[in-house]
């Protein structure tokens, strides 16, 4: 096992003596003996084996290899003052970890704004970000697997509270035999297509929602990858407008004109599992989603489960 032969006080004097403009100047800033500090830069350099600094006169000056340490010694103690501050923070009650699901329809502009304003003040909590789809958003929620969830359908006895509607579309390439029928589509229409859908990261996948009556499905893990399939010219799927409107306006894709219907609307929504036991680092960046959002006067999801988000048709995936 690798030890360390300098220590992070070394480091921390040949960082001062440089910034501080030499021995005398460094040993009044930290309060210590001018020697002693000559003392710690001589065993440093003794114990690399490389000149950090040169002195001329009076003056020490950075060796070409100093500057090179010295930026690495700035990181080194930038680190270690982080590390404390983490400690610190933990020991107030600040979390070491925030684990935050999002469901993959959610428009990630939105929460990465959210994000912006979040990371200034997060006192160096580390995210973790996970995508969910359907069940798995569900499950995030009723096992408390994240602190803070952000779903398309509130399940039975939680809160939520709307942060962004939904337009879903079905669409194909254009040159896809759908594309090419001049009337609205039916069911049956659909039924004999390939149809493309995003895998459900549940582990126990319910198919409750959306259509989902095709004769042949493809199962993909993303929306892009989704796209990448429709613009091959296989099969149709209903994916978000903010993610395919600049290939609908380019002609890239083409919206297909159903009888029943050619769009579906739905929220999704910001789910705490366990308010109480939220902490301040989670509380901040719920604060930040909220406050990045477009502000929707009604809170729903009550005990019931019925909300904006469960009443209307969430076939985001399908």
């Amino acid at each position: 096992m690798f030890r360390p032969k300098s220590t992070l006080e070394q480091w921390r004097i040949f960082q001062a003596v440089v910034e501080f403009g030499g021995y005398a100047q460094a040993a009044e800033k930290l309060n210590k003996s001018q020697s002693s500090l000559n003392h710690a830069v001589a065993k440093l350099q003794l114990t690399l084996g490389v000149a950090l600094l040169e002195v001329r006169g009076r003056k020490a000056f950075l060796t070409e290899e100093g500057e090179v340490f010295l930026r690495r010694a700035k990181q080194l103690t930038q680190q270690m003052e982080e590390l404390e501050l983490l400690a610190f923070n933990i020991h107030q009650g600040w979390e070491a970890e925030v684990a935050i699901a999002i469901e993959l329809v959610h428009p990630r502009p939105l929460l990465n704004r959210a994000l912006q304003h979040y990371y200034p003040k997060s006192r160096g909590t580390q995210l973790l970000l996970t995508d969910t789809v359907l069940t798995g958003s569900q499950e995030a929620i009723i096992e408390r697997q994240a602190d803070i969830v952000i779903t398309g359908i509130v399940p039975k006895g939680y809160l939520g509270e709307p942060l962004s509607e939904i337009t879903m579309l079905p669409v194909c390439h254009p040159l896809h035999p759908l594309a090419q029928i001049q009337n609205e589509l039916t069911q049956s229409d659909l039924s004999h297509q390939l149809q493309i859908v995003i895998r459900d990261t549940g582990k126990e996948p319910q198919e409750v929602s959306g259509w989902l009556k095709a004769d042949q499905r493809w199962t993909v893990n993303n929306f892009h990858e989704a796209i990448g399939v429709l613009l091959s010219g296989l099969g149709f799927a209903w994916l978000p407008q903010h993610l395919i409107d600049p290939l609908l306006q380019q002609g890239r894709l083409a919206q297909l004109a159903l009888t029943e219907s050619s769009a579906r609307k739905f929220f999704t929504h910001l789910v705490i599992p366990n308010p109480e036991h939220l902490g301040p680092s989670a509380r901040l960046l719920v604060d930040c989603i909220r406050n990045s959002h477009k502000s929707l006067a009604t809170t729903t999801g009550s005990g019931t489960g019925s909300s904006v988000g469960s009443t209307l048709d969430p076939a985001h995936v399908p």
